[in-house]
């Protein structure tokens, strides 16, 4: 999971004059909490404002009680018109498998999401959730205090707790114990140099630089904490990362103080106890990291694009979508079984700016066919750990007529490099012959069979995106008649792509044990279950 936790610091808690006495005065406290170590499974009633957000029966969010029957949690864990009857809401949990004594499970009466959440990037990723009935605080039952409107948070350290993957798509071992992790600050200024500028006011960054600890898939929505004298205090919710704790990328949370105002409006001034926190931890550095060199020409220009291979025979075009998987489209093996044989070469960038084509086989292959048309996943036998910047996969976006793209397909004049070039080209409306569910079309290209499985990429917020990949079955042929090119939407194979990559174990290659696998393809769908965050 991505987590992190925080240097316990004393302080003097000043409470708000007004709409915060009995409810101030109640939260924060957590009896049972008597340790304070990153990283590993949390005792139970640790932290006992922890929620565990449930639809049809399974773990897709965390979330934290702030009084007797609302929850805090991330706007991104919903679609946008959620239905509170599908969801429940446990309390007092400790372990996803085990039986859990102290626990309550609550129904819920209603969701509400911040009217001006956007996702992208993520901006005002905050909902709160209606308990169908109030639960009774215990010693593993209790709310947590929130950062008042003007906190201040320097480099202090913080905890994050979840339930979610302990690596991009490794999950939590049974018996899926509660973990929590401490993470130090990280400033705003900073964390948006390392983001590529998509950092807001409303946001607030945390976790090591040297990556390892960070939050992670479903953990989204959950706490983040500083412990102040006796007293817990909330200062942001999990919202989202590029992949999990990788270096240089912290986690990102929204920022808890900026929606006093919100939340009173819905729960009353009464019933919520928010506490101003003021750091006395030093200043947090604000330097942006020093730039990394820009390799000329076209070195380094794609580093996610893959030439897909059978028995050294160039076949297709992938996309690199984490360090151990490739997506492409299935009509790519229509006249093969089996993987032997096949390879993913990669052109990786050098330090120098040289480059090195590198080349692992393929160990499995998963697909999903839509209308007798669809995708391909490729499971690498090693995954390209040395591959940063990996682009970016909102499948939830939709773009329409007009929208400028570009396809980066086979260059047949590169010799023996590796032959990717881009061809830039403008969504269109396809040919009522082309119009399907799953199709999505640009002006016309003239792109060869060797083509097969080339993405096309669209920019959104700086970030790459990719719409669709080109599907030529072998045999088949260009239709002379139309005047556009046709490729398959991402978006119909959201569900598949996000089980293959969360649920396939890692393959190890050896017996030495390789990098996590990272999922810095970033799966931002408009399912409950997912996060960048979002994370």
């Amino acid at each position: 999971m991505k987590m992190f936790s925080t240097l316990s610091l004393v302080f003097v808690i000043t409470l708000l004059t007004k709409g915060c006495d009995c409810q101030a005065l109640a939260c924060g406290n957590a009896p049972l909490n008597t340790k304070i170590v990153g990283g590993q499974d949390a005792s139970a009633g640790a932290w006992p404002w922890q929620a565990s957000l449930h639809q049809d029966g399974s773990h897709f969010c965390g979330g934290s009680l702030i009084n007797t029957e609302w929850i805090l949690t991330a706007a991104h864990c919903f679609p946008s018109s959620p239905d509170p009857s599908v969801y429940t809401v446990y309390l007092g949990r400790q372990s996803q498998d085990l039986p859990n004594p102290n626990e309550v499970s609550r129904t819920v009466s209603q969701v509400i999401l911040h009217p001006e959440y956007d996702n992208l990037p993520h901006d005002n990723d905050m909902a709160l959730m209606r308990l169908s009935s109030p639960v009774t605080f215990t010693n593993y039952i209790q709310p947590v205090c929130l950062a008042a409107e003007g906190s201040t948070f320097n480099s202090d350290m913080m905890w994050v707790t979840g339930w979610g993957t302990i690596n991009s798509g490794v999950p939590l071992p049974s018996p899926q114990i509660l973990q929590e992790v401490d993470v130090p600050m990280v400033g705003n200024t900073k964390c948006n140099c390392l983001n590529g500028g998509s950092i807001t006011n409303n946001m607030m960054c945390a976790g090591p630089l040297e990556g390892g600890k960070d939050s992670c898939q479903g953990d989204s929505g959950g706490p983040l904490v500083i412990r102040e004298g006796s007293r817990w205090i909330q200062a942001g919710v999990v919202s989202f990362g590029q992949g999990c704790a990788q270096p240089n990328l912290p986690g990102v949370y929204a920022r808890v103080s900026n929606y006093q105002n919100w939340i009173y409006q819905h729960v009353g001034m009464n019933n919520a106890g928010f506490v101003p926190f003021t750091s006395i931890a030093p200043a947090l550095d604000e330097t942006c990291p020093s730039a990394m060199p820009v390799c000329g020409g076209t070195a380094g220009s794609w580093p996610w694009m893959a030439s897909v291979t059978y028995h050294n025979y160039p076949m297709c075009v992938g996309t690199l979508i984490s360090e151990q998987f490739v997506l492409t489209a299935a009509s790519c093996f229509a006249r093969f079984m089996g993987t032997d044989g096949w390879e993913v070469v990669l052109d990786v960038v050098q330090p120098d700016c040289s480059s090195m084509p590198t080349a692992t086989d393929v160990a499995n292959v998963f697909f999903d066919d839509i209308l007798g048309n669809g995708v391909a996943v490729l499971q690498l036998s090693h995954p390209f750990s040395q591959v940063p910047n990996l682009p970016v996969n909102l499948y939830d976006l939709n773009f329409g007529p007009g929208t400028p793209c570009s396809v980066i397909g086979w260059d047949s004049s590169a010799g023996t490099s590796l032959p990717f070039h881009e061809l830039q080209t403008t969504i269109v409306n396809c040919d009522p012959s082309q119009s399907t569910q799953i199709n999505i079309c640009t002006e016309l290209l003239h792109l060869q069979q060797e083509n097969d499985g080339s993405p096309l990429l669209c920019r959104t917020n700086d970030m790459w995106v990719q719409a669709g990949i080109l599907s030529i079955p072998p045999g088949s042929e260009n239709n002379p008649f139309s005047n556009s090119t046709v490729f398959i939407q991402t978006s119909p194979f959201s569900y598949f792509l996000t089980n293959t990559l969360y649920n396939v174990p890692s393959i190890l290659d050896g017996a030495e044990s390789f990098s996590p696998l990272s999922l810095t393809y970033i799966l931002l769908l408009s399912l409950p279950a997912v996060i960048q965050a979002f994370f």
